[in-house]
């Protein structure tokens, strides 16, 4: 690609690029080259200038050959991610907004005025119409207002003010549309499928291949408490199905052969195989857009309750400008009432303010499902932490696999993490990751994989019964044993690491242990949200309660639970929710599943299991938990900015009023501040709320 230079500082580049035009898909294939790149750390191209602002880490000869070795054609896009960057979607409002303003501005400096008053009663149509069909509906809304105010001007033969009226609205109604379609389109993309790795079938083998070589026909199995990756015929199997982020509803529906699945739908209990229909991902993408739209769940309760409030006070303002009329005789001063109402800016500005929190959330690697949960968040006063995974770091690391049959300790690894990759768990991602970095590779040997959640894994493997699992699973559920002359080793095994446990035929095997450290920053964190507000902090872990004893106390912790089930997390967070607490649970692994349901707000972390990112309302990325302490900092600057939009909305709006009443500005003028500071405060909301 060539390019030159416009402007370099020490991390941070701004480039031209030399081409006749850039097209929409161009600009987005340079975006997503440059932005997987681990030294880009961001970048924005803008397809109009043909520029792109670059920030990176290491040397700038990295960063500028990386930018001549790109070609348009050697990248490979996702479909989902061209299809739906929202890049045409901005363009095409920014071009809806300059082109109005253009229009108006042209009409008022070259149309002579006959033509100026002919446009604006054709323009006015629609919202006298509007106004009608609402009366006729028997509501008395913000439509009735804006007819009659348009209606009372257009009558008074004052057309610049109807004109002035018709555009400030027709302006909001632009930038709102946009700001909300915008929102969405963010938020549907962070829910999109990302699936990288599927199970596909081959013969009486299954392989794991990227979804980028799954072609419609072939069979995938599905494992529980994984996403569906694609749309598709079930062949063989029977499963519970979680559909809720297609239909809203959280009621898993039972799936069978014959039966239909849809790429981003969960499998929270059995497992399928399902013949592919399609692969282009594209239709998860439409239906999520489909149900965000249609659902409540963008909606807060303060919006609500702008939005009623705002038609309620509706009536007040026609009962007000015909009591001021009727008082002062003065059909001046009564249109300076009716030119003003408090309803226009509190239905533009309260959902601006939280879909640009949910964008702005999402800037920090925050994917927020709606709204509500931002403001449940700024509620909250308790928070309920997993601990693998989540207060602990995502990636554990196998330190020792201790060979209590004999075995070599490179093959009880193999086994074990021939099982284990079947299913997504942090403590299974370390054995999987240690068995591949000393290349012990593998065949599916074994039996049907069956996955018991909280407890461990069961399966068959050249006749032999092999379970992995917890101390609680492999000896009490299990009843398996250890050999007597090997006692005094499982005595002394390391109390520092977490311990995984596999028997072969009732009889222990190995003990993998693992190290399960605490983040560096969890103390720091949980510190933070007690200063935000947060005023309990509780861990629950299926761990011992040694282990966790030990890291309550490094993070600060305020109560801990060892050893407990899923349904344990759940209840916990329903007794606080009864005791009139905000509940947060933070958590990663299907195990957490029913705790993230039951909460206020559930938050997942993006690297864990899939079904537990399904169903939160949130997720956070991975790699650092101050990412939850920014959520809470953004909730609560956004109840702070509603309330205040509240109160100038009111003030400022009550001023106009008293002013046009007493005469001292006219009824144009009410109109053009009135609708000029909703505009600013519709404007001001779509800042950022974060520094």
């Amino acid at each position: 690609m060539k390019f030159v230079i416009k402007h370099e500082i020490k991390g941070r580049i701004r480039i031209h690029i030399l081409q006749s035009r850039m097209t929409f898909e161009q600009a987005d294939t340079l975006e997503y080259y440059l932005s997987n790149n681990k030294l880009v750390t961001s970048v924005k191209v803008r397809e109009r200038l043909q520029d792109a602002t670059i920030s990176y880490i290491g040397s700038r000869e990295d960063i500028i050959k990386l930018l001549t070795s790109f070609k348009y054609n050697n990248v490979e896009v996702p479909d989902v991610y061209l299809q739906n960057s929202g890049r045409e979607l901005n363009r095409e409002y920014w071009d809806k907004l300059v082109n109005k303003v253009f229009l108006y501005g042209a009409n008022k400096i070259f149309l002579p005025n006959p033509i100026r008053e002919c446009i604006t009663l054709t323009k006015s149509v629609k919202y006298l119409w509007n106004g009608v069909r609402t009366l006729a509906s028997r509501k008395i809304e913000v439509p009735v207002l804006d007819a009659t105010a348009i209606g009372v001007s257009i009558a008074r033969n004052n057309m610049n003010t109807a004109g002035s009226i018709m555009f400030l609205l027709g302006i909001g109604e632009i930038l709102e549309e946009w700001t909300h379609k915008k929102s969405v389109d963010d938020l549907a993309r962070s829910m999109s499928l990302n699936v990288g790795k599927v199970w596909l079938c081959q013969g009486e083998q299954d392989v794991l291949v990227s979804t980028s070589d799954v072609r419609e026909g072939d069979l995938v199995r599905v494992h529980m408490g994984n996403i569906i990756p694609f749309d598709g015929t079930v062949v063989s199997g029977e499963a519970m199905v979680n559909q809720a982020s297609l239909t809203g509803e959280s009621i898993p529906v039972q799936k069978n052969a014959e039966g239909i699945v849809y790429a981003g739908t969960v499998l929270e209990e059995g497992e399928l195989v399902i013949r592919v229909d399609q692969t282009n991902g594209s239709s998860r993408y439409e239906k999520i857009v489909t149900m965000i739209e249609e659902s409540e769940k963008l909606k807060t309760s303060m919006e609500s309750k702008a939005s009623h409030l705002a038609d309620k006070l509706v009536p007040y303002t026609l009962l007000g400008t015909g009591l001021t009329y009727a008082l002062t005789r003065n059909a001046t001063k009564a249109l300076s009432v009716l030119m003003v109402d408090f309803s226009c800016a509190l239905k533009l500005a309260m959902p601006i303010s939280v879909l640009s929190a949910i964008r702005e959330a999402s800037l920090h690697n925050i994917t927020v499902k709606g709204g509500k949960y931002l403001e449940a968040m700024a509620e909250a006063d308790t928070i309920v932490f997993d601990k693998t995974g989540t207060l602990t770091k995502a990636n554990p690391t196998v330190v020792d696999v201790v060979s209590f049959n004999g075995q070599d300790s490179d093959e009880l690894l193999r086994i074990a993490a021939c099982l284990e990759e079947h299913f997504p768990h942090s403590m299974a991602k370390a054995v999987v990751d240690a068995a591949a970095e000393k290349n012990l590779e593998h065949e599916e040997v074994h039996s049907e994989v069956e996955y018991i959640v909280a407890h461990g894994i069961s399966s068959m493997i050249d006749g032999q019964k092999v379970v992995i699992g917890s101390h609680h699973f492999v000896f009490e559920d299990e009843k398996c044993t250890v050999d007597p002359e090997k006692m005094d080793t499982f005595n002394s095994l390391p109390p520092e690491y977490s311990h995984l446990y596999m028997a072969i035929n009732n009889r222990l095997a190995a003990v993998i242990c693992i190290e399960d450290p605490l983040r560096e920053e969890a103390a720091a964190v949980i510190q933070s949200l007690k200063m935000a507000g947060i005023g309990k902090v509780v861990m629950m872990t299926g761990d011992s309660d040694r282990t966790a004893k030990a890291i309550a106390k490094k993070a600060g912790i305020d109560e801990y639970y060892s050893e407990v089930l899923p349904e344990d997390k759940a209840n916990f967070v329903e007794k606080e929710k009864a005791k009139g607490r905000k509940v947060i649970m933070i958590g990663d692994g299907i195990n957490d599943s029913p705790a993230l349901s039951a909460a206020d707000i559930g938050v997942s972390i993006s690297d864990g299991a899939e079904i537990a990112r399904e169903i939160a309302d949130v997720t956070i990325g991975a790699d650092n938990l101050y990412e939850i302490v920014t959520l809470k900092a953004l909730s609560n600057s956004l109840v702070k900015r509603i309330d205040k939009n509240y109160r100038f909305i009111v003030s400022f709006n009550a001023g106009l009023i008293v002013l046009g009443v007493a005469g001292i500005i006219p009824p144009t003028m009410s109109a053009l501040l009135h609708n000029g500071s909703t505009l600013a405060i519709g404007m001001k909301s779509m800042e950022n709320l974060l520094d």
